[in-house]
């Protein structure tokens, strides 16, 4: 991992298709929606928080969440400034990673994974009468939730949490739902770590059953393996659906790659399709697509505007294409 451009990238900057939304903080990690009528996005706050690197990403020391929001995906972007902070939360102690939000019945819902003074992550949820807060968070975690990046879904009136991430976020720790300190990622030829998915209740404040895995599938119908790391699960689930398909994309993690898989159903099994994003300068790779308009777009985030800053990344958005068979058509960051 570079912490500093290469001569490469520096090139490859020249390139880019697409411009931090904003400069004057870092954002990573950017869920997008469309409420009201404008893109509402509810991304990361990144900070030096002078924690040296590691393989946990404590040096991902975030302390609280701003909203974006922008008229439309062509036009500039504007913070409403801090909408929650860590402080603000009972239960939690630090680390305030990726989060997403839904609507239902006049509010909007807050999801944030973060750490408990033992260690260990869970996901919270807070509430707000606006999209761009202020959230008030509930006192105690989730039940039952467990590891990072909370990405809400809404098929027919019913909202999905899919969520989970290795390493760092803790997912190879639990089998079952339940956390094993001995537990590791799977042997290479074994099947990889999946994500999970649970159904919200009513109130959008718990989950109404346990935990589920996300199968990702090979072409010959059999679950990818924990080896195959240019195509398995390892952060960043999202989900959207298109053409009556349901689209369920993530980051590979160690490899960088943004890929997808589709299904027929908010719980899988998916089919493994393709990657989405080509590798972004920066080890990290965190993506949400919506629609809006008619016209589909990707908000990514890359280490451009800190010049190769792994934890200090900046929200960008460039539109999304399929094919006329419902393939997402590649995108390369740097216009190759």
């Amino acid at each position: 991992m570079s912490e500093q451009l290469t001569p490469a990238e520096e090139q490859a900057l020249q390139r880019a298709i697409s411009q931090p939304l904003v400069s004057h903080i870092y954002t990573a990690d950017p869920s997008a929606h469309v409420f009201n009528g404008k893109i509402y996005i509810y991304p990361s706050h990144d900070i030096e928080a002078g924690i040296p690197f590691n393989d946990n990403g404590d040096h991902f020391g975030m302390e609280d969440y701003h909203v974006l929001s922008m008229d439309n995906p062509d036009g500039s972007a504007t913070d409403h400034g801090v909408a929650l902070h860590v402080k603000d939360v009972p239960w939690a102690e630090r680390q305030m990673w990726a989060p997403d939000a839904a609507y239902k019945d006049g509010k909007y819902y807050l999801y944030f994974p973060a750490k408990r003074a033992d260690g260990i992550f869970q996901i919270g949820v807070a509430v707000g009468d606006q999209p761009q807060g202020p959230f008030t968070p509930e006192p105690a975690a989730i039940e039952g939730s467990y590891s990072i990046d909370p990405a809400v879904f809404e098929d027919q009136g019913e909202h999905y949490m899919y969520f989970g991430g290795i390493w760092g976020g803790q997912l190879q720790k639990y089998r079952n739902n339940e956390y094993g300190a001995a537990n590791e990622e799977p042997a290479d030829e074994q099947p990889a770590l999946t994500a999970r998915v649970a159904r919200l209740t009513a109130d959008m404040k718990q989950f109404a059953e346990a935990p589920r895995d996300v199968v990702i599938l090979d072409e010959n119908g059999q679950p990818l393996l924990a080896g195959d790391h240019d195509r398995r699960y390892f952060e960043g689930p999202w989900m959207h659906k298109y053409k009556g398909k349901y689209y369920f994309s993530y980051s590979t993690g160690n490899t960088h790659f943004l890929c997808y898989a589709v299904g027929d159903n908010p719980y899988g099994p998916f089919t493994y399709q393709g990657k989405i994003l080509t590798p972004v300068i920066g080890w990290t790779t965190h993506h949400s697509i919506v629609e809006f308009e008619g016209r589909w777009f990707l908000y990514y985030h890359d280490s451009s505007l800190s010049k190769g800053i792994t934890h200090l990344r900046s929200v960008k958005v460039t539109e999304l294409h399929y094919d006329e068979d419902g393939r997402i058509k590649t995108i390369d960051p740097y216009g190759k």
